[in-house]
């Protein structure tokens, strides 16, 4: 009652933050989710509630970047290709299925397409956009749903040391630290599946950026068929995806479902050049290509586009391609459209970077980006 009564009074800013998600959660719940991170300490819910409306501040101007595409500086799908997660149905308990991949996680890649800062605000979209929504949706169909929660599956299939580089983990920490403050005690549940060994370690340090009682909804499940039987215990089959253990759609269809309107296919591939690189796609008949490229490399290059099996067949002459932005990490990559009309098929194209730099100098990472229409 003392907390009900100290967010009417304040109202404004203050009392907008402890409803992030809208009155619809119900007054109990939503307080209760606050009271509760804080071990039901007034003081302490009180002084959480403060650092994150000014948390939230700067963020909340922009009304929490509804534009994913303008909040990433690219297109989502561009984005998702180097870091897979997404919303896939939902649990039996109403709460939403988040299946984020950091095992397939590409930081050179993302380096090339985005910012720290975009990846933020485009973090905030997902939670107060996308997220938001699926809750208020769900609730609309049950009106007896008042768990805004999230239940979480991070695949670590395929990680190597190597992606847990310092830029990475800055990400993930200050993604948490947002959760942590400015929507307490909306994970329900998390599974961590296909942990290699050398995991524990790095858990040992995420586990210092949140509190005991969030860790204890944490569960660590390597074995397939141990965390298939789990899965299917909070989920059923008809909401769970194929590729982890249920019916649905696999989760590569419903992440090819974000690309762009009218792109039937995409490609999106890493060329580490040093004096030349390529990377080739395939066009189906009826097809059209659109190929971009992104990078932060300072080093001029040419990229062309030509027929795979008849060089002398130019689809897209040379174009330059150099990042002339700054250096930081909240300075914007460069992107070029190569093709100034789109390359009908069939065809097998050929994507080909050729340096400008030196004889033994590294021109760098671009990332190939090919939407087929």
């Amino acid at each position: 009652m003392k907390f009900r009564d100290e967010v009417e009074k304040r109202g404004g800013d203050f009392r907008e933050t402890v409803y992030s998600f809208g009155e619809v959660e119900g007054e109990a719940f939503c307080l209760t989710r606050w009271l509760r991170a804080r071990k039901f300490k007034y003081d302490e819910v009180i002084a959480m509630v403060e650092e994150a409306t000014e948390v939230r501040k700067e963020a909340r101007k922009h009304d929490f970047y509804p534009d994913p595409v303008q909040a990433l500086g690219c297109e989502p799908s561009v984005f998702m290709a180097q870091y897979s997660q997404l919303y896939h149905g939902y649990a039996k308990n109403g709460c939403p299925v988040f299946i984020s991949k950091p095992g397939v996680l590409n930081v050179d890649g993302m380096e090339c397409v985005t910012t720290l800062d975009g990846i933020l605000k485009f973090h905030w979209y997902v939670m107060m956009h996308d997220y938001k929504n699926r809750l208020l949706e769900h609730k609309e169909k049950h009106p007896d749903f008042c768990n805004f929660q999230c239940v979480c599956v991070i695949d670590l299939d395929h990680l190597s040391s190597s992606q847990l580089s310092q830029r990475a983990l800055s990400i993930v920490k200050t993604q948490t630290a947002i959760d942590s403050v400015c929507f307490p005690e909306t994970m329900n549940k998390t599974l961590v599946i296909n942990a290699p060994r050398f995991f524990s370690l790095t858990w040992n340090i995420i586990k210092g950026w949140i509190d005991p009682r969030t860790a204890g909804k944490i569960e660590l499940i390597s074995n397939r068929k141990n965390w298939e039987a789990r899965l299917r215990e909070l989920v059923d089959v008809d909401q769970l995806p194929s590729d982890y253990g249920g019916k649905a759609t696999a989760t590569t269809e419903t992440l090819a479902k974000e690309a762009p309107t009218g792109v039937m296919k995409q490609y999106h591939h890493l060329v580490h050049v040093r004096a030349t690189g390529h990377f080739t796609a395939d066009v189906p008949k009826g097809g059209e290509m659109e190929v971009t490229v992104f990078t932060r490399s300072t080093t001029e290059v040419t990229v062309s586009v030509v027929d795979e099996h008849s060089k002398s067949k130019v689809y897209a002459p040379g174009v330059i391609v150099k990042h002339t932005g700054g250096t930081g990490d909240n300075d914007k990559p460069t992107s070029v459209v190569i093709t100034k009309e789109r390359i009908k098929g069939p065809v097998q194209a050929r994507i080909k970077i050729d340096s400008k730099g030196g004889r033994f100098s590294t021109a760098g990472n671009y990332m190939v980006a090919c939407n087929i229409y």
